[in-house]
């Protein structure tokens, strides 16, 4: 039996049809994105749709990585495959500065710094498409932001889509000082929205290699399971805690406990299974490891 809990599941449910979701999309806006530059020559324009590929990508791994995070433990990997969601940001990260951060300033830096004066066409489509790709990422910002109970997960998507905004205001911005006689204006937001990619994908490339190696649940999480051994009965020391993240939703946890020594073994079983139930209630997706050991006898005093 999994010790996720049924709700994690449906929220995990809806996590898989928001991304699918949003694959789609990404798709539909990359494609119009392209055309529009095709049809302007608005260099801000390119760097949104390689903007949006980077979106695809990162939207595309976690689909697959939350899918394949589903599977129950077994004998190869025996805590599930909750980190597979890491390992695939880690794979994004990666795609977003060697190709999509890139590529914007291989284009973006030699039309910056040429002397060519740069013609555009159709400015209008340009404007519209910027104008609808923000638009539709508003929409769902505004209801996350409103949202005062979001998850990590929530939390991240609407950075995401904060980062989504701002590389769209650098290509108006860009575009429109453009027509205004400022040639190198798109260039540089071609580059504003380059580094805005690269700070995206360090930032993805820090949060999750500290998971894959073991990142600490943090003191809250600790904190608690403290608590509730503490106040197991039975229960008189509480030494050696140890957790590590095992994914979004599952937490290792390794500790020793310490019972009043003589306490019978089937008792100390039964202390140590009272404190795993207690921590499996009130912490996600807890693995527990109790070891019990007989709490530590004082030496008597001596008189001098």
């Amino acid at each position: 039996m999994s010790d996720f809990p049924a709700d994690a599941a449906a929220a995990r449910e809806r996590e898989t049809r928001a991304l699918r979701l949003a694959v789609l999309l990404y798709l539909v806006v990359f494609a119009i994105k392209v055309a529009a530059y095709l049809m302007t020559g608005v260099m801000a324009l390119f760097a949104e749709a390689m903007h949006t590929v980077g979106d695809i990508f990162v939207s595309g791994f976690l689909l697959i990585a939350l899918i394949w995070s589903r599977k129950e433990p077994d004998e190869t990997h025996m805590f599930g495959y909750g980190r597979t969601q890491a390992a695939a940001a880690l794979v994004a990260a990666t795609l977003f500065i060697s190709f999509t951060a890139l590529r914007l300033y291989e284009e973006a830096i030699p039309r910056l710094l040429s002397s060519e004066e740069a013609s555009y066409d159709n400015v209008g489509v340009a404007f519209a498409v910027l104008g609808i790709s923000m638009v539709l990422a508003a929409f769902p910002l505004i209801s996350l932001i409103r949202n005062p109970t979001r998850g990590p997960a929530a939390k991240a998507q609407m950075w995401e889509l904060v980062n989504d905004q701002l590389g769209l205001v650098a290509a108006v911005a860009g575009t429109s000082l453009a027509l205004a006689g400022f040639d190198r204006a798109d260039p540089l937001a071609a580059i504003a929205i380059a580094t805005i990619i690269s700070w995206k994908a360090i930032s993805l490339l820090r949060e999750n290699l500290s998971l894959l190696i073991g990142r600490s649940p943090g003191p809250d999480v600790l904190e608690t399971v403290e608590r509730i051994t503490l106040a197991t009965p039975g229960v008189i020391g509480l030494h050696d805690l140890r957790a590590e993240l095992l994914g979004p939703a599952a937490v290792h946890l390794g500790m020793h406990i310490d019972v009043a020594p003589g306490t019978p073994i089937e008792e100390a079983d039964a202390i140590a299974e009272a404190v795993r139930l207690a921590i499996h209630d009130n912490v996600a997706g807890a693995f527990c490891v109790i070891h019990v050991d007989p709490a530590p006898t004082r030496p008597l005093a001596t008189s001098a």
